[in-house]
């Protein structure tokens, strides 16, 4: 089990990009608001793949401007998320210093 703990800020951030040869589960992922105000996050799914040569990135965003009030925590995801290689997940938020995030992950090796 991995854990990865950050703060969020308003810059689209990378958290976590699952190895080559690797699967990843999302356990968890749970954000905190300890600010003084209501904040609202994004979290995005990357998928990473190659076409005939050519990397094709597509963001999916699984919340957008989810809402978190002030003194509280949310899950931003509802059951687990499979990542395979070199798929990522992302972040961003309303506020910088506000709000921070917790993964629990859990990667299996392919080979």
């Amino acid at each position: 089990v991995k854990i990865i703990v950050a703060n969020i800020t308003t810059n689209q951030t990378l958290l976590y990009t699952t190895p080559e040869e690797f699967a990843t589960i999302i356990l968890t992922a749970q954000v905190s608001n300890t600010g003084n105000a209501d904040a609202n996050v994004t979290f995005i799914h990357r998928s990473n793949v190659l076409v005939g040569g050519t990397r094709i990135i597509t963001d999916t965003e699984l919340v957008k401007e989810f809402d978190i009030p002030v003194k509280d925590a949310s899950s931003v995801i509802v059951g687990k998320i499979i990542l395979e290689e070199n798929q990522a997940v992302l972040v961003k938020g309303s506020a910088n210093s506000t709000l921070k995030i917790l993964l629990s992950l859990l990667e299996t090796s392919l080979v």
